[in-house]
């Protein structure tokens, strides 16, 4: 579904990402781990054109998006939930909602809309004319991988969804992220989690200095006691 190819990306004279490469398929989530300033939110960057890659290439089903406009991006079936949430904090919730709305994707395994994104998360349906900004820190990451969604996506990518939410809500975040790649979407999961990438991934990479140094399974990772001391600080 997405593939991801000697990705090279610069920050400046700031060399960030050095020859990665990735591949996600339908039904599945991949987790990449690693510490702060690793590079694994450029590489997300770099995938839906916020950054744009000096080398490498990035396909979607087979046909190369690289340095595609990001719109254009989101209309071709991949949609981000950036770090921090950043949802439109004076807006509702069903406005934050309303406004992906306009830039889905046709021809997906399923067709999400508004009232689906709200059966995903039942707590927003109860929230929907409340400001964003009144929303707890876990209300705030269901709205926007809700808003995500209402776009239609093939692809998630998602981008330290567990951030400061308590263990409670990071459970039910990572159940949705397996439902819903069951239902055929592809997740590209980043985290800092150990533990829920290790709950919510199929396969794992781990990054560092912006370069892939592991590839394993989830259980594979868990044993792994000399990747997890060098790169993950465990």
């Amino acid at each position: 579904m997405l593939e991801v190819t000697e990705l090279h990306t610069y920050y400046g004279f700031s060399h960030i990402l050095h020859g990665v490469s990735l591949t996600v398929n339908r039904e599945q989530v991949l987790a990449v781990l690693g510490r702060n300033g690793v590079g694994k939110t450029t590489l997300v960057h770099s995938i839906i054109s916020f950054a744009k890659p000096a080398g490498g290439r990035i396909k979607l089903e087979g046909h190369d998006i690289t340095g595609f406009p990001a719109h254009q991006i989101v209309r071709r079936g991949i949609a981000l939930v950036p770090q921090g949430r950043r949802v439109f904090r004076s807006l509702s919730v069903l406005e934050n909602l309303t406004i992906p709305f306009r830039c889905r994707t046709e021809g997906t395994s399923r067709s999400w809309d508004i009232e689906s994104a709200f059966d995903a998360f039942p707590t927003l349906r109860a929230r929907r004319d409340q400001r964003a900004g009144n929303l707890s820190g876990g209300e705030q990451q269901m709205l926007a991988m809700a808003r995500a969604l209402v776009s239609n996506p093939k692809v998630l990518l998602l981008d330290e969804p567990s951030e400061g939410l308590a263990p409670l809500i990071v459970r039910e975040l990572s159940d949705v992220i397996k439902e819903l790649a069951q239902q055929g979407m592809a997740v590209l999961l980043i985290e800092q989690n150990f533990n829920m990438a290790l709950r919510t991934a199929q396969r794992i990479l781990v990054m560092s200095r912006g370069q892939i140094v592991h590839r394993s399974s989830p259980q594979e990772l868990a044993e792994n006691q000399e990747i997890k001391a060098r790169y993950l600080g465990m």
